[in-house]
């Protein structure tokens, strides 16, 4: 991707520093020109698409998804488009209610926003899970609670500036937390 669109090839050491980092300090550190993210999100959704089928989910996430989704709707905003994620997710697939997905100028908090709207919820209880900051953050700024995973891009120490509701560690820990963190 680096030398396709010319920006800063990392190592595996700065692979983990950006783990540490929110996306605008991300596309600063890899000197990514904001007019080039349109075509690098293309690129990225056109590869993933491709790679769709391999790509594994994490271990417990299709029980995860089975048992969320008998307590609540669930939802996915994603920069990436439906497709792919329906086609990652395969037949937990069924298990989402509403999806949001595609690059945005207007950030994920919008997507939020459209997604509590269609499905006739009061922001304040709804629970926004994200493994970024941004993900917190646009939880935030559309009105809802958040709970950060730490099994997903995001390592752990970048929640302490997010100031999320919730963190949790282990995908199994996440059911009970939620449970007695929900309405």
């Amino acid at each position: 991707m680096a030398r396709r669109f010319g920006f800063r090839e990392v190592g595996d050491e700065e692979m983990e520093r950006m783990r540490r980092m929110n996306t605008a300090a991300i596309l600063r550190f890899l000197r990514v020109p904001s007019w080039k993210l349109p075509f690098i999100a293309r690129h990225m959704r056109r590869r993933v698409a491709e790679e769709a089928a391999s790509i594994p989910l994490f271990p417990g996430t299709r029980a995860l998804l089975e048992r969320l989704s008998r307590r609540a709707p669930l939802a996915i905003a994603s920069s990436n488009s439906e497709a792919n994620i329906r086609r990652i997710l395969g037949r937990s697939a069924a298990q989402i209610r509403h999806y949001d997905c595609g690059a945005s100028l207007f950030g994920k908090a919008k997507k939020f926003r459209r997604l509590i709207h269609r499905a006739e919820a009061d922001p304040r209880a709804v629970l926004c899970i994200g493994d970024e900051l941004r993900d917190i953050e646009a939880a935030q700024m559309a009105g809802s609670r958040s709970v950060a995973v730490t099994w997903g891009y995001a390592a752990a120490e970048v929640w302490v500036g997010g100031r999320p509701d919730l963190v949790v560690d282990k995908m199994d820990a996440l059911p009970a937390l939620l449970e007695a963190y929900l309405p």
